[in-house]
């Protein structure tokens, strides 16, 4: 087992189900990342459409 995981928020979960999961797998979280995702809409024009989340974890002592 590895001492560090990244965990992604999925779509239809929240962040506090994501959360959880880290725990019940027996990780901490230590680092939030957020990503814009973006839609090209013309080109060259970019509007921005969601975001993801990913949870960086390490192993519990």
């Amino acid at each position: 087992m590895s001492s560090k995981k990244k965990y992604e928020v999925l779509e239809n979960e929240t962040i506090d189900e994501c959360l959880a999961r880290i725990q019940k797998e027996g990780y901490v979280p230590i680092k939030r990342i957020e990503k814009p995702i973006f839609q090209e809409k013309e080109k060259g024009t970019y509007e921005p459409v969601g975001r993801q989340i990913i949870f960086e974890a390490k192993l519990q002592n």
